[in-house]
C-alpha cells in the first residue's frame, strides 16, 4: 500500500529545493565579475545585500511558526513559494545595488517560510524517524543549492544569469500552484496566533543552547557558501574554476546528507553533531591555508561534507525534546540561526574590504571551534 505521506513528503522536498536556489543565488552571482559590474556594488555593499537576504530569512521565521501551528503548513508553503517567485523575477531584472537589497529581502522573506515549513511538516510525519527524514529533506536543499553553480559553471552561454532567474522564478510558480491544490493535514491544535509564541520558547530548557549552535553553523554555512567562489577568485582562479570550487563545496554537502540519514543508524544524534564540527574546524583550515586549486577543492568539499549533518540533526533533536509547537520552536531555532546568517556574510564582506579575502576567512573558523564547544555541552544534556 502506497504511503499516504509521500506526496507531503515531496511537497516538502520541493520546498527545500527551492530554498536551496534561495541561499546560493548570491554566490553565485557575486562570482561573476559581470553580474557585480551590472549592479554596481563593492565588496561592503555584496556584505550588505547577503545582510539583506538573510534579514528576510529572519523575519520571516519569527512570523510562521506560530502561523504553522494555528493555521497548518499549506498556507505557508504556497504563499512562500508565490512570493520567491515574485523576487527571483525582480532580481533577474535589477541594475542597482538598490533593487538587489529590495529584491533579495523579498527572496528571503519567502525562502525563510519555504525552509521552516518543510521542517516542521517532515518532523510532524516522521515521528518515529526524526533524524534520518530531517537528513534526507535536507538533502534536497543541496541539490536546489547546487543547481546554480553547476548551470553557470557549465552552461553559463546558454542560460546566462538572467535566464537562470527567471526559470528559478517559473519553478517557484509551479510550486505554489502545487501547494494550493495538495491536500495537507490540519494544524495539531487551535493554539491561536501569536508573534510572541516564538520568543517565549526561548524559555524552554536547552532551547537557547540549540539556537546558539545553529547561530555559529548558520552563519558558517552562509559565510562559505557565500564567499567561497570570490575568494578562490581572489587567489588568481578563473570565474568558472571558481563556480566550479563552490559546486564541489554544495556537493560535498548533498553526500554528506545522503550518508547522515544512514549514519544515523548507529550513531547518537549528538555525537553526529560533533563528528560535523570536528571535521568543520579541519575544513576551515585547510580553507583558510590553500594556496593552490587542490587545497582550495579539498577545503570547500570537506566543509561540505562535515557542515552537511550538524544543521539537520540538531532541528531533530530539538523536534524530539519538543514536539508540542514544532513549528514554534522551529521557527525560534531558525531565527537564532539565521542571525548568524546575517552577521556572518556581512561581517566577511566588511573585512574583505578594510583587510582581505583570506583574514575574511577566519570567521567561520572561528565559528567551527564555537560549534565544537557547543556540541560537547549539547552531548552531554
Amino acid at each position: 500500500m502506497t504511503d499516504p505521506r509521500r506526496p507531503l513528503f515531496f511537497s516538502a522536498c520541493a520546498a527545500m529545493f527551492l530554498f536551496g536556489i534561495v541561499l546560493a543565488v548570491l554566490g553565485v552571482l557575486f562570482g561573476l565579475p559581470e553580474m557585480r559590474a551590472r549592479l554596481g556594488v563593492t565588496l561592503v555593499q555584496e556584505g550588505d545585500v547577503f545582510l539583506s537576504l538573510f534579514f528576510g530569512v529572519f523575519l520571516s521565521t519569527i512570523v510562521v511558526g506560530p502561523v504553522i501551528d494555528s493555521f497548518g503548513n499549506k498556507v505557508v508553503l504556497a504563499a512562500s513559494s508565490a512570493l520567491v517567485a515574485i523576487a527571483f523575477a525582480a532580481l533577474a531584472a535589477a541594475h542597482s545595488f538598490n533593487a538587489a537589497m529590495a529584491t533579495t529581502f523579498l527572496l528571503g522573506f519567502g525562502g525563510g517560510g519555504l525552509n521552516t515549513s518543510a521542517n516542521a511538516l517532515v518532523a510532524d510525519l516522521y515521528p518515529e524517524s526524526r533524524g534520518g527524514m530531517l537528513n534526507v529533506v535536507a538533502t534536497f536543499y543541496g541539490f536546489g543549492a547546487i543547481l546554480l553553480p553547476l548551470l553557470a559553471a557549465t552552461m553559463a552561454a546558454l542560460f546566462p544569469i538572467p535566464q537562470m532567474l527567471r526559470m528559478s522564478a517559473a519553478l517557484a510558480a509551479i510550486c505554489a500552484t502545487g501547494y494550493v491544490f495538495l491536500r495537507f493535514p490540519p494544524p495539531g491544535k487551535a493554539v491561536g496566533f501569536s508573534l510572541l509564541a516564538s520568543l517565549r520558547a526561548v524559555r524552554y530548557p536547552g532551547v537557547l543552547l540549540l539556537g546558539l549552535l545553529l547561530f555559529c553553523e548558520s552563519g558558517n554555512e552562509a559565510g562559505i557558501g557565500g564567499w567561497t567562489s570570490e575568494y578562490a577568485g581572489s587567489a588568481g582562479l578563473s570565474p568558472r574554476m571558481a563556480t566550479w570550487i563552490l559546486a564541489g563545496y554544495w556537493a560535498a554537502l548533498i553526500l554528506g546528507r545522503m550518508s547522515g540519514a544512514k549514519l544515523l543508524g548507529f550513531m547518537p544524534k549528538p555525537r553526529l553533531v560533533l563528528a560535523g564540527a570536528l571535521g568543520s574546524v579541519a575544513g576551515s583550515a585547510i580553507l583558510l591555508a590553500a594556496g593552490s586549486v587542490g587545497m582550495l577543492g579539498a577545503g570547500a568539499v570537506i566543509l561540505g561534507a562535515s557542515y552537511a549533518t550538524i544543521y539537520p540533526t540538531t532541528l531533530a533533536i530539538a523536534a524530539d525534546r519538543y514536539q508540542r509547537l514544532a513549528g514554534t520552536i522551529f521557527g525560534l531555532l531558525f531565527a537564532i540561526g539565521l542571525c548568524g546568517g546575517m552577521l556572518f556574510p556581512w561581517l566577511m564582506g566588511h573585512l574583505s574590504h578594510s583587510a582581505s579575502m583570506r583574514v575574511a576567512m577566519t570567521v567561520p573558523l572561528g565559528g567551527a571551534f564555537v560549534v565544537c564547544v557547543l556540541a560537547v555541552i549539547q552531548s552531554r544534556h
